[in-house]
């Protein structure tokens, strides 16, 4: 589309404008209304922390804000290239089908997590994400959900990638898995 030059207006154009419009009436310059008084800041995490069970907080044998740091799962597969895991991480895979873990035990979850992924192969699924949670109940000895699908996975031959979900995604208590096609 080819842009127009601006014209310019002249006096025989104003004067024409003026005829048109008639007679204009100026408007009194009013002052701007009273800025609302800002309301004064409520903490909603203290009235959390208050509602909960006493000492809740410091039974947790471990501390969960490094769980979300230096807690992410990555793996892959030998003669593959490093690009690949890269891209995985950064989330360029779109995810086709996801599944849950929380509240199974370990040995439900091998299954679960068995079946799931035979179940994507059949279906020709390549990007599929595994919701274990973080473990945060999971006593001093970590999270188990966590530690099984990274064993699982690391040993199963149509993975060829997987690591931590992007934050959204679920972060460190998710991962995301990428399947041989």
């Amino acid at each position: 589309m080819k842009r127009r030059t601006p014209t310019t207006v002249d006096d025989e154009d104003s004067r024409l404008f003026r005829d048109a419009i008639g007679e204009v009436r100026r408007l009194d310059s009013v002052a701007p209304p009273p800025a609302m008084p800002k309301p004064e800041p409520r903490a909603h995490m203290f009235e959390a922390d208050e509602a909960a069970v006493p000492g809740e907080l410091l039974e947790m044998a471990f501390d969960p804000a490094l769980m979300e740091v230096g807690e992410e799962l990555s793996y892959l597969r030998d003669g593959y290239p490093p690009k690949l895991l890269r891209q995985l991480k950064r989330g360029q895979y779109s995810v086709q089908d996801d599944i849950d873990l929380h509240q199974m035990n370990a040995a439900a979850a091998q299954a679960t997590i068995a079946a799931f992924l035979a179940e994507a192969s059949e279906r020709g699924l390549h990007c599929v994400r595994i919701v274990h949670g973080k473990g945060l109940r999971s006593k001093a000895a970590g999270p188990v959900l966590k530690t099984l699908t990274d064993r699982l996975l690391r040993r199963r031959d149509d993975v060829i990638a997987f690591a931590s979900a992007r934050p959204m995604q679920g972060g460190t208590g998710a991962v995301v898995v990428l399947l041989k096609g």
